[in-house]
């Protein structure tokens, strides 16, 4: 009890929070300025709308290469035999597949005892990622049984309807949290920080992979007339909608870049904190610990 006041009190002293709310009644949708109660319906209208083509538009807006950054990103995770991985903002799975792919390869089906909950606030997503479970040809369906959650062999994997600013879990209940190309979208990323603190054992390890801002100068005129001028339409054209690719667009630029990033995850109380850039500061992956 002691110690848990106590961290709390240090990570109130650090905080140097950049998180578009904190005592404010209104924040961001994109570039569109929306009272704070309203945003999280917005979002999850978005989410709706493009979960059933969120795949096909990634392969397609990424020309493919958001797949090696997730592959990469679970190389770095390398997770251990006998823990358990919160997947925040999980919906349709690919992070989660890849890691319950990599214990499987290094550790052996019967050794990795590797449990994964999937996390979303939004069940559309979280259907989505079910379905994708029994169509993958990679996944053996001999071992897999779909209930309220879905089980591979000696890997568990949970889906769960969570809320990451006030998450259902017990404190220190997990090894990893993992969440990508989700944060941007939460209304308080200082609240979503402070909850994946509380959640994470002693020693837990904290990764988040997002789009960033701050790109290499020498691609930002191309980068900028391809986020407005190419994706849009190409969500018109692929999953026949505009707006919400608009707005997944101007919510990179209202993220923070990777330096304030780093302070807001410090704040939290994280230790040891990094980035890595992916693809000229197209993406980053941030990581810290709970020590």
């Amino acid at each position: 009890m002691i110690r848990s006041v106590a961290c709390r009190v240090t990570r109130s002293a650090r905080r140097i929070s950049v998180s578009p709310i904190v005592a404010e009644k209104s924040t961001h949708f994109g570039e569109k300025t929306v009272k704070v109660e309203e945003k999280q319906g917005l979002v999850n209208t978005v989410f709706n709308n493009v979960a059933d083509s969120y795949d096909v538009m990634n392969d397609v807006m990424s020309f493919g290469i958001h797949r090696c950054w997730k592959d990469s990103f679970v190389r770095d995770l390398a997770p251990r035999p006998g823990t358990k991985m919160l997947d925040m903002a999980g919906g349709t799975g690919d992070i989660s597949f890849k890691a319950l792919q990599y214990a499987q390869k290094k550790y052996g089906k019967s050794k990795a005892n590797f449990n994964i909950t999937v996390s979303d606030i939004n069940k559309e997503m979280l259907r989505v990622g079910e379905k994708r479970a029994h169509e993958r040809d990679d996944v053996d369906e001999s071992c897999l049984t779909f209930q309220v959650s879905f089980i591979l062999a000696t890997f568990m994997s949970r889906v769960q309807h969570a809320d990451a600013h006030k998450l259902p879990f017990e404190d220190e209940s997990f090894d990893y949290y993992t969440i990508a190309f989700g944060i941007r979208n939460c209304t308080d990323i200082d609240k979503v920080l402070d909850e994946a603190y509380r959640v994470l054992k002693p020693g837990g390890r904290f990764m988040c992979l997002e789009f960033s801002p701050n790109v290499c100068p020498a691609i930002k005129p191309f980068y900028d007339f391809y986020s407005y001028q190419v994706i849009p339409p190409m969500g018109q054209v692929v999953a026949g909608d505009w707006d919400s690719y608009q707005y997944l667009v101007e919510s990179i630029r209202k993220f923070p870049d990777q330096e304030r990033f780093k302070m807001m995850i410090e704040g939290a109380g994280f230790e040891a904190v990094n980035y890595q850039n992916y693809t000229f500061g197209v993406a980053a992956v941030h990581d810290g610990f709970k020590l």
